[in-house]
């Protein structure tokens, strides 16, 4: 069985640190580190005013910084090939392109929000799967941010962190072009190790949830389809909701009920509603399951949200349609596919003695079919960001 390892936090720290000095020749100051995350349940409703459920994961992006006198912002990372050269005073919207933009865009924010942010050199890197829908994105927003907040000597308590991550979702949705809800940045940012954080995106609250897990197991499995919110599918869903919404008369499809979705004319629109108002309402059930160790409601639950998701939504993929049967055949007590769809990753509960036999089976089941081979990860509930190393 080979599983993506989330690698050491204090090695990986020290090739963050290494990097910046041999790619770009700075000695870093701090390094900053996130994590990736996956969402047990919530799809898409982060947007819509719902609530989400999503688990920081182990796999992280660490960012190594110096500050610089001259204004000068110099990026680099260990999985991109191209670095950026630019200005602190020039990295808002259109001036950072492909992966800077996540990176440059969160500067950009910074000093939007007040902080007095300097030039730079940044270097990234991490073991986030990119393109797996874990948020590997919001990953470098909010290791970048816990970079710049270190170099500031600031106390990060919980106003700060709520500062950065409004800072971090300007980044990705005004800079990068990411038309996402929030979700990605909240966890990362918030998270506490052992727990899952439940948001509500219309009260703008969230609170910590203690996971019943003892002899389950937390799988992730990416299908290797890539995954990237900006290739449009991810906007035109939210497009459809706000669609749904307004014909509907209220602000988010938070405030919606099934049986006015139901009443709408566009059979798409009216498929989009009907995903969100019950995959808001699948949320805390789940919470619920998952506090009582009953694994058979959380396996209806899942069940409930991909088969929504797949149908309602249209965001699955084959290569998830078939993860999730295989992981529910091979013993998983429940699986779904997690994230923004068309694409990346399942998550799925699976008594701890049956891992190796359910990744076996979604391996075999993947060879079978043609498709590329897999990668899966333990998602143990980690800690959110902070400086490190």
């Amino acid at each position: 069985m080979v599983l993506l390892d989330a690698g050491s936090t204090a090695e990986l720290a020290a090739r963050a640190r290494a990097g910046l000095g041999d790619v770009l020749g700075s000695d870093a100051a701090v390094v900053g580190r996130a994590p990736g995350r996956v969402n047990l349940i919530g799809e898409h409703t982060d947007y819509n005013g719902g609530l989400v459920l999503p688990v920081a994961l182990p796999h992280a992006t660490y960012a190594a910084a110096a500050a610089r006198s001259d204004g000068t912002v110099r990026l680099a990372s260990a999985q991109e090939p191209d670095p950026f050269t630019g200005h602190v005073d020039r990295l808002g919207p259109g001036r950072a392109t492909g992966w800077a933009a996540y990176a440059g865009g969160v500067l950009w924010a910074l000093r939007e929000a007040g902080l007095d942010v300097p030039g730079l050199d940044l270097y990234v890197d991490g073991t986030v799967p990119l393109g797996a829908g874990l948020s590997s994105s919001a990953a470098i927003e909010c290791a970048v941010a816990m970079a710049v907040v270190g170099l500031l000597g600031l106390d990060v308590d919980d106003a700060l962190r709520a500062r950065l991550v409004d800072a971090c979702i300007r980044a990705e949705t005004e800079v990068a072009q990411a038309p996402t809800g929030g979700m990605d940045q909240s966890i990362a940012l918030h998270a506490r190790a052992g727990t899952a954080l439940l948001i509500d995106f219309t009260a703008g609250t969230h609170e910590t949830v203690d996971l019943a897990l003892d002899d389950r197991t937390i799988l992730v499995t990416d299908t290797r389809v890539s995954h990237r919110l900006t290739d449009g599918g991810y906007g035109s869903r939210r497009a459809e909701c706000e669609r749904a919404a307004a014909e509907l008369g209220v602000t988010t499809l938070r405030e919606a009920t099934l049986e006015a979705v139901e009443a709408l004319t566009d059979d798409v629109v009216r498929r989009r509603a009907r995903h969100i108002v019950t995959e808001i309402a699948r949320v805390r059930p789940t919470v619920a399951a998952l506090g009582a160790a009953d694994w058979s409601a959380l396996g209806d639950l899942f069940a409930a949200s991909h088969a929504s998701m797949r149908d309602d939504f249209e965001i699955s993929t084959p290569e998830l349609d078939l993860a999730v049967a295989t992981a529910v055949e091979a013993g998983a007590d429940g699986a779904r596919m997690t994230g923004g769809g068309f694409g990346g990753s399942i998550v799925a509960v699976v008594p701890t003695a049956a891992v190796r036999t359910v990744v076996g089976a979604i391996d075999a089941a993947f060879a079978r079919a043609g498709h590329a081979a897999p990668a899966h990860l333990l998602a143990e509930p980690s800690a959110g960001a902070a400086l490190v190393g």
